[in-house]
């Protein structure tokens, strides 16, 4: 099988594969060669490969879209991160959450600061 996965901005992974071990909102699966043709909604959580040397892959997925269409294997996701252990992923994740929430915060610090302004200068305009 050949397994791609797409990100809105680039492709991270584009490989034969010899298994893949994903999961839906019905529970997890697994894919193999000979597996028939399928379209699934993925959930947040893990993906796994392995690789035709035998190795074995973890990604982190934000959810997405697995497609299975005979020999290839498409992954689109809004975000992922891969890890060749379960340990080294967890802190990737870890790490990728502490950067999102502190991109949040300032955004929503730019906001309110933004309503304030805004608040201030009807005020003033209602006051004339």
């Amino acid at each position: 099988m050949h397994l791609k996965i797409l990100l809105p901005t680039q492709i991270l992974i584009d490989q034969p594969v010899t298994k893949v071990v994903a999961e839906a909102a019905n529970g997890s699966f697994c894919l193999l060669p000979r597996h028939i043709d399928m379209l699934t909604a993925l959930v947040p959580g893990i993906l796994t490969f392995q690789t035709t040397n035998g190795d074995e892959t973890f990604l982190a997925v934000e959810g997405g879209i697995l497609i299975k269409c005979g020999p290839e294997v498409l992954v689109s996701t809004r975000n992922a991160f891969q890890g060749q252990s379960l340990e080294v992923l967890k802190q990737d994740v870890t790490q990728q959450f502490y950067a999102i929430d502190e991109q949040e915060r300032q955004a929503r610090t730019a906001i309110a600061r933004m309503e304030s302004s805004l608040a201030r200068q009807f005020t003033a305009l209602s006051v004339e």
